[in-house]
């Protein structure tokens, strides 16, 4: 039957004239070793897209593709769906039309669940074609359908005595977080706490104890923005959650503690790092959220201009040799690193990494994670690691002597070593090798570029509005008036579709400083980072306010937020120059 059914699809779609005959034999002989839907092989084949697929069903079965279902749905209907039930067969009610109720679909082959939704909505139904993405949006919204925000559930709290709440124990990674909406007020309250933070992107969510009252805030884009106050009463109750949920000791209230959470949302697995420190006023949290599966990160998506982009994917080909990654905590240095690997990763190449923690999972690359309590460090997975024959060695950090030795020992025995650096700029870098007690000539001899980052807040591009800027901001953000001449500039209004803040999403600002003869020489003769840097710059290299200024005119960011990130990129005026 099956067979029939996807001989009938791939003849509607050749009539269509989205594929050809051949691509169809591909995808035919592609499906006896791969069970699926003859459409989604062509989809995952990229010869058509998902519409073409669901505008010939469509077509197929007789039903409606609605394009534009997402403004149209009801919150209180899909609320009368369990979630189960959606995310299971991807079939949701929607809207009414009429006495009917219209049914929202991504696949009309199977039919049979209608018969359960006719039981729970007592009416007709009308069956529609919907992408997948527009249901599992339905999905995501999960919380919000059933009306609950976290305001009204510190409000039932509030009103509520929850002291003697149960707090389960049991282990819910195995359960999705959406599954956990009829439980205690305070774990409910945790569970939209979280799904929120993701749903808006936060890369971490702060639980901050102050005198009268607990502020939850969420870092989004690197920035920390206020979401809720929680009442000081329940503080405690708050807290403990956390640490049951982090397998941590609830009796402990006097020294930090660390602790990971691993949960289910929408059927993705969500890692949660938390660290926990006493304050004056009560435990102080912080989570910072990590979405588990295959890295995937292209390069050339980072944001580095074409001639650095250019010189960075032959570097991270190099036969041997260490690439490093410096900048503050979050300034996207793993996932530069990730996405060279992912560039390089092939099957006769071994790649291993050592990370603390192992924050992407990569399919063919071994991925070490320290463990310093049992002795596992940097330095001695290492030493390990250089026994496995590997050909290119990722190392999380460069945090002391003794790792920095064995990265130089690795790259001069023929190892491609990538790796991190705790340093403002790319100079300083070569000076803190050096201060660590890494000998000027093996960090010549070693290090093959170092590239400097930062992430910047990318402009909405629906509410940007151009502007003048004013003479003395250009100056300061190092801009001749002639440069300036004929570019555009725009500043950050806010819209609904950025939740009011302007910005959505980052991009990175780079500097990448490549070891030439002249910086061997003033490396080898102890210069500054200083000196260092002017030899950079004569040799071409962009500096991090330089290359942001760029996306300034490229009309990606704008320039207080360029300033912000780049605030201690101030250089002499011999350098600027």
């Amino acid at each position: 039957m099956s067979t029939i059914v996807d001989s009938q699809l791939c003849g509607i779609l050749l009539r269509m004239g989205c594929i050809h005959e051949e691509q169809i034999r591909e995808a035919l002989d592609l499906q006896k070793i791969r069970p699926k839907r003859i459409g989604q092989i062509l989809i995952d084949l990229g010869y058509i897209e998902e519409d073409h697929v669901l505008e010939a069903l469509a077509d197929q079965y007789g039903i409606q593709f609605a394009k534009d279902m997402r403004s149209e749905v009801d919150p209180a209907l899909t609320a009368k769906v369990p979630i189960q039930f959606i995310r299971e067969y991807m079939m949701v009610p929607y809207k009414k039309s009429g006495d009917d109720f219209v049914v929202a679909m991504n696949d009309p082959v199977d039919m049979l669940p209608m018969d359960d939704l006719r039981l729970v909505l007592h009416g007709n139904l009308i069956p529609v074609l919907v992408r997948g993405a527009d249901i599992q949006a339905v999905i995501d919204g999960y919380f919000d359908r059933q009306g609950a925000t976290a305001t009204d559930m510190i409000e039932t709290i509030a009103m509520a005595d929850d002291e003697d709440s149960p707090i389960s124990l049991d282990s819910e990674y195995d359960r999705d977080l959406l599954d956990l909406a009829n439980e205690a007020p305070i774990i409910k309250l945790i569970n939209l706490m979280i799904s929120g933070a993701i749903r808006e992107r936060a890369s971490d969510i702060h639980v901050e104890s102050f005198e009268k009252e607990v502020i939850v805030r969420y870092r989004i884009d690197g920035v920390l923005y206020q979401k809720f106050v929680v009442p000081k009463s329940q503080q405690a109750a708050v807290v403990s959650r956390i640490k049951i949920m982090a397998r941590l000791n609830i009796a402990e209230h006097r020294l930090p503690q660390d602790g990971r959470i691993k949960i289910l949302l929408s059927g993705k697995e969500i890692d949660i790092r938390v660290s926990i420190i006493p304050t004056q006023f009560g435990e102080r949290v912080v989570m910072r959220i990590l979405e588990k599966g295959s890295f995937l990160f292209d390069l050339e998506r980072l944001g580095m201009d074409r001639r650095d982009y250019e010189m960075m994917d032959k570097l991270i080909k190099s036969s041997h040799g260490i690439l490093l990654v410096t900048g503050p905590t979050g300034s996207g240095k793993s996932t530069t690193l990730y996405a060279a690997l992912q560039r390089v990763l092939s099957p006769d190449i071994n790649v291993i990494t050592v990370e603390d923690p192992v924050e992407y999972q990569m399919t063919g690359v071994g991925q070490i994670e320290v463990k310093p309590k049992i002795g596992l460090t940097f330095a001695s997975a290492l030493r390990s690691i250089l026994r496995q024959d590997p050909d290119v060695i990722l190392v999380g950090e460069i945090r002391d002597q003794e790792t920095a030795e064995m990265a130089v020992h690795a790259s001069l025995t023929g190892h491609l070593v990538y790796s991190t650096l705790h340093t403002n700029d790319s100079s300083g870098a070569i000076t803190r090798l050096v201060n660590m007690g890494i000998e000027p000539f093996l960090v010549t001899s070693s290090t093959l570029a170092i590239l400097a980052q930062r992430l910047v807040r990318t402009i909405c591009k629906k509410c940007r509005m151009p502007i003048a800027p004013e003479p003395q901001t250009l100056v300061e953000l190092g801009v001749k008036p002639e440069d300036y001449a004929g570019r555009n500039v725009y500043e950050a209004k806010g819209c609904p579709d950025c939740q009011q803040r302007g910005y959505y999403g980052r991009s990175g600002i780079f500097e990448l400083l490549v070891m030439n003869p002249e910086i061997q020489d003033l490396t080898l003769r102890g210069a500054d980072s200083n000196a260092i840097k002017r030899a950079a710059r004569r040799g071409g290299m962009h500096t991090l306010r330089q290359d942001g200024t760029l996306k300034v005119f490229e009309g990606q960011s704008t320039i207080e937020e360029v300033m912000r990130v780049t605030r201690d990129d101030f250089l002499d005026e011999e350098v600027m120059d």
